[in-house]
């Protein structure tokens, strides 16, 4: 009775969606389900951020249309933010703007920027919505792979000339999901010259910046010289917080990639509620107290997830960022085929690299989102299925 937009009919599952699905199955059969495969974290949105939320909930002045591009109070913590954590200085009325989220901001981006048949060059294995977005928009995925002996970074130099002549938008993200690798300065550089050169906005999904390991900290794209009249950058406060539900984040930088995004915006949504853009303030206030504490947590669930898979027979390095790890199959094994036999036999639930782009394939995505007792309860389990 009713047609889909072929929008709609060209573009995949969505990844979680059928993982979630595949989940229900299993419970329903009364297995106990550990999730590994989803980064949401388990842990609670600080106390000081759900106190400034409750107080402005109360406030009725913040009970109206909020602005779509973000109050000024917050956008001035962002600012001051990046200038302390990175050394970047930003106009908070022209170079940043409030999103309900990341991947909000990172959807409505191509529909600014891409028009129909032009290319955006999309790392894979990576987060879905760079490619949904570009197919929303009318455009043109190109892939570029993320391979293990280049480090998980694109080879910018493999990019046909044709394909990089009608490029439009370059995707980045580091520190990298799925894969956990991450970018130096070096590769920063090369990517402004290649994007000078073509005349290619950047954008780089900076979401896990503050989840790190080792002492490890990560440099925002904006850092490199010439970033800024280049490109933008997305953060998110779900991660860093443990605010997913909260939806909340922001992106910064050139200030042409924020006015054509606040464009969109304006046309298809009314900002954030004030109440959380509140409690994102005193968000920011706190990262760094926030960041310590959850550093420690994750690196002793690292720790018992690497060397409890290793023990299990995987190989596994362990990552200087992001809660997640990328570990390869072994050989008898498709992406998927050991993720059912996770599932179905240990009740494991993990994401298979295939699913964030077919380079994934021959690896598995697993998310530090549990406490540690589950995590020893998970590679028990392994081990006794035997991989």
């Amino acid at each position: 009775m009713f047609q889909l937009a072929e929008r709609i009919k060209q573009l995949p599952p969505y990844l979680f969606k059928a993982i979630d699905e595949k989940k229900k199955e299993v419970a329903a059969k009364g297995v106990d389900i550990i999730d590994l495969g989803i980064g949401d974290p388990d842990l609670p949105t600080p106390p000081r951020i759900i106190d400034a939320m409750i107080q402005a909930v109360r406030d009725p002045a913040n009970h109206h249309y909020p602005s779509y591009s973000g109050m000024e109070a917050f956008k001035v913590a962002i600012a001051k933010w990046y200038e302390k954590r990175f050394s970047v200085t930003l106009n908070p009325e022209s170079e940043v703007i409030a999103l309900i989220g990341a991947k909000e901001g990172i959807a409505n981006f191509s529909l600014a920027f891409l028009n129909p048949g032009d290319y955006a060059l999309i790392p894979a294995p990576g987060y879905p919505v760079y490619n949904s977005g570009t197919h929303f928009a009318g455009g043109r995925p190109h892939v570029l792979p993320l391979y293990k002996e280049n480090d998980f970074l694109p080879d910018l130099d493999s990019i046909p000339e044709e394909v990089a002549r009608n490029a439009t938008i370059l995707w980045l993200n580091y520190p990298n999901n799925p894969t956990a690798a991450v970018a130096d300065r070096h590769f920063f550089e090369q990517v402004i010259t290649f994007a000078n050169t073509h005349d290619i906005m950047v954008c780089n999904d900076l979401t896990y910046s503050e989840i790190t390991f080792d002492g490890y900290k990560p440099m925002s794209f904006l850092e490199a010289k010439g970033a800024i009249e280049r490109g933008i950058e997305f953060h998110s406060l779900s991660k860093t917080f443990n605010m997913t539900g909260w939806r909340i984040g922001f992106a910064v930088g050139n200030s042409e990639a924020i006015k054509g995004l606040g464009a969109i915006k304006s046309n298809i949504d009314s900002g954030i509620f004030q109440a959380i853009q509140i409690a994102g303030i005193e968000a920011l206030r706190a990262v760094e107290e926030s960041s310590e504490a959850m550093q420690k947590i994750y690196t002793k669930r690292r720790d018992i997830m690497v060397n409890g898979l290793r023990e299990c027979g995987f190989t596994v390095n362990p990552p200087k960022a992001t809660f997640y790890l990328w570990v390869a199959v072994p050989d008898s094994y498709s992406s998927v085929d050991l993720t059912a036999r996770l599932l179905e036999e240990a009740g494991v639930v993990v994401t298979p690299g295939n699913g964030f782009g077919d380079p994934g394939e021959g690896y598995i995505r697993l998310a530090l989102t549990k406490d540690e007792g589950r995590l020893v309860e998970a590679i028990e389990r392994i081990q006794n299925i035997g991989i």
